[in-house]
């Protein structure tokens, strides 16, 4: 049973949100300035069209916010709280029989709506920074035309290993394909060959090679080719050539397939799962994030606005340290790669319910 918003909750909530969306776009913006000064001379050297710079920024703009969140949480919930704090509004709540916790429920409301934007973004931000390393040209300014013992995660839940490849001759040397399936109507397809040379009009024609059709784990067909059109390769050599994406560049399912097939391949897949892993737990911290600010905002009449940007930007900088310290180690295999992830999430949920117990409410 839900309970119907009051006026009470509307102000606090309005109170909160307009401060998170200030943040949440200006540190980006900020980032986004320092940037553009930094390689606008890059761009222009490249010829590239000042409204596809301007364009890329705006796609960039999603990977940006990303991280920002957690902090951008932080620091609505400090300043908005801090507010009604110095304003007396809280001791105004609780002589009207409000306690602490019911009065900050919209913010609590307002986190979990920051945690989906979260999630949105780690789904959104792979398609656009594709979209933005194509404005800004990035595969044409690569160098060498050689490259060797790669895996290339493709469309369509393909994944490519490949021993040799040369973008100068158009050919490729010890080639495997898979297509992870789920079952007898959509089984696993495995193509290997021994050698392929790409044309642009016939796209790859690969020789030599087998193709196993894996409906489940006790059936295996195999055939046998000489030579055959993999309609469904599609990358060119200029696109196999290309650095291989960032984990943040991929969405979850292609992080997924990426791994499975690193480990297969013999990898260590370590850093790839405490990636996977972030892109769910960044987003959680924004309600995690909340418990430990409100319980620092009450304390900000003793300063004022200053120490809220004090205590604001001193945990966020904890809070992105103890990111990439984790991080550090769960790429090591020091510890669990998934767990590494939450580790940040845990330490700041226990402090912060220790510091919410403690006020008065």
């Amino acid at each position: 049973m839900f309970l119907k918003p009051r006026p009470l909750d509307r102000y606090v909530f309005a109170e909160w949100w307009n401060i998170f969306v200030a943040t949440a776009l200006g540190f980006p913006i900020l980032v986004i300035v320092i940037d553009l000064v930094d390689h606008l001379t890059d761009y222009l050297n490249r010829n590239i069209p000042p409204g596809n710079i301007a364009l890329s920024y705006i796609f960039w703009l999603p990977d940006s916010m990303f991280l920002v969140l957690p902090a951008a949480v932080l620091f609505a919930t400090v300043f908005s709280i801090g507010a009604f704090t110095r304003h007396s509004e809280i001791t105004a709540a609780k002589a009207s029989g409000i306690s602490f916790y019911r009065l900050t429920a919209p913010i609590y409301v307002g986190a979990t709506l920051a945690c989906g934007l979260g999630l949105l973004l780690s789904w959104l931000v792979p398609i656009t920074n594709a979209k933005r390393s194509e404005l800004l040209q990035e595969s044409q300014f690569k160098t060498g035309t050689d490259r060797y013992n790669f895996t290339y995660a493709g469309t369509e839940g393909r994944v490519y290993r490949v021993s040799a490849l040369s973008s100068q001759r158009h050919t490729i040397d010890g080639l495997e394909i898979e297509r992870k399936g789920n079952g007898a109507d959509y089984p696993t397809v495995i193509l290997t060959a021994n050698h392929g040379t790409w044309t642009p009009a016939h796209g790859w024609e690969l020789a030599r090679g087998v193709v196993h059709v894996v409906p489940d784990s006790n059936r295996n067909f195999t055939i046998q080719f000489d030579s055959v059109h993999d309609n469904r390769f599609r990358e060119t050599p200029a696109d196999l050539m290309a650095i291989p994406r960032k984990p943040e560049d991929m969405g979850y399912r292609d992080l997924t397939r990426y791994i499975r097939a690193a480990e297969r391949s013999g990898g260590d897949a370590a850093e790839l799962r405490v990636e996977r892993a972030q892109k769910i737990a960044v987003p959680v911290t924004c309600i995690i994030i909340v418990m430990f600010g409100a319980s620092l905002a009450t304390s900000t009449k003793r300063g004022g606005a200053a120490y809220g940007v004090g205590v604001s930007l001193a945990t966020t900088i904890a809070f992105l340290m103890l990111i990439q310290l984790t991080k550090g180690v769960g790429n090591k295999g020091l510890i669990p790669p998934d767990l590494a992830a939450w580790v940040p999430n845990v330490l700041f949920g226990v402090a912060g319910a220790f510091l919410l117990f403690r006020v008065r409410t």
